[in-house]
């Protein structure tokens, strides 16, 4: 199911750009802007199963993409000036803006110099319990627990099941279908649990992952110190906010996030973006809460191109996915130009619901 529907959206995205309509529908569905999504930035791994793949593109990807930028008729700029520009109404010309969520070190190693290369401002939105080394990885600590292991059993409904798990294709048929459950928990805190008591099954040190893939306060410090370079908040712990049962919770979440933030680099974060960010895991509720507790911006994981309507719904910012498995600069071009999410959007300009 997951292959089939990564070949229908590079069938469409194939589609869009070498038939030239996704030239002719700029005009019309292009907006003022759009803000990319990265993650990780680092050499390709050569190992078969990686269902975690989509999340980071090579350091050669990243740096031609910065090229098309710097090449383009586009502005790169940061997140205040973003927030500038809707407050004042300012879209004389196009922009983007370009962020990172998590803080993971190859951003600092692989990502950073490129960008210092172009000079082009960035953002880096901060779970703060992960320089803090209590943060958990979830998804990488599953995709280690399915790697190392060719059967696993795992509690489902009250029931232990068991998967085998020897070859890559079954590898990933399991990693889809407990993802799949895993997101389906109502609490985060399930969650969490689950994949705490699969690692202490399988012998995986989930809280490694945080200690050698994330960078810590004094890297972190080190980047914020580049004018070049925004901090924002990204919550405490990670959590699908949705999932979070209270409004108390959830703004707690952000708010401690920021203050920690501040504590430790010496700024006050004044944007903030949403774990996972899809519908599942950031709705009205968080909008709303970002809202009140003063950020400026918020952005979700939502595809779409910034419009002027956008002014008015602030903290639902959709934003642009550079994904690991689409590493064609073409895909990108077609994204950015708002015809590939318009259609994944039936059209509507803004989605906050």
């Amino acid at each position: 199911m997951a292959n089939l529907k990564k070949t229908i959206i590079r069938s469409g995205l194939e589609t869009l750009y070498f038939s030239g309509l996704h030239h002719w529908l700029r005009p019309v569905v292009g907006g003022v802007g759009s803000i990319l999504t990265l993650h990780h930035v680092r050499p390709p791994r050569p190992d078969a199963f990686q269902p975690n793949r989509l999340l980071e593109i090579s350091p050669k990807f990243f740096e031609r993409l910065l090229r098309r930028l710097n090449r383009a008729r586009i502005d790169v700029i940061s997140l205040d000036e973003m927030h500038r520009r809707f407050i004042e109404g300012d879209f004389k010309r196009r922009f983007v803006v370009i962020t990172f969520d998590d803080g993971y070190r190859d951003l600092k190693e692989w990502a950073y110099p490129v960008l210092k290369k172009y000079e082009m401002p960035f953002a880096l939105y901060i779970a703060t319990s992960f320089p803090d080394r209590l943060g958990e990885l979830w998804w990488v600590a599953l995709e280690a627990v399915i790697a190392q292991n060719d059967r696993i059993g795992l509690v489902i409904n009250g029931k232990e099941q068991f998967f085998s798990c020897r070859s890559v294709r079954e590898k990933r048929e399991v990693y889809d279908a407990l993802y799949g459950y895993l997101r389906s928990l109502k609490t985060e805190e399930e969650v969490r649990k689950t994949v705490r008591d699969l690692c202490a099954c399988y012998k995986v040190d989930i809280a490694a992952f945080c200690r050698d893939l994330c960078m810590d306060w004094s890297e972190i410090a080190e980047l914020a110190d580049d004018p070049l370079c925004t901090i924002g908040a990204h919550t405490v712990t990670h959590p699908m906010l949705m999932k979070v049962p209270n409004d108390a919770a959830v703004r707690s979440e952000m708010e401690m996030s920021r203050s920690v933030l501040e504590a430790a680099l010496g700024k006050r974060p004044e944007h903030l973006a949403y774990p996972v960010g899809d519908p599942t895991s950031a709705g009205p509720r968080e909008f709303r809460i970002a809202a009140e507790l003063g950020f400026k911006t918020a952005v979700t994981t939502r595809p779409g191109v910034l419009f002027k309507a956008h002014r008015d719904h602030l903290t639902a910012l959709p934003r642009i996915s550079v994904n690991g498995e689409f590493q064609q600069q073409r895909y990108v071009k077609v994204l950015m130009s708002g015809a590939g999410t318009a259609l994944w959007n039936g059209f509507r300009r803004v989605n906050a619901a």
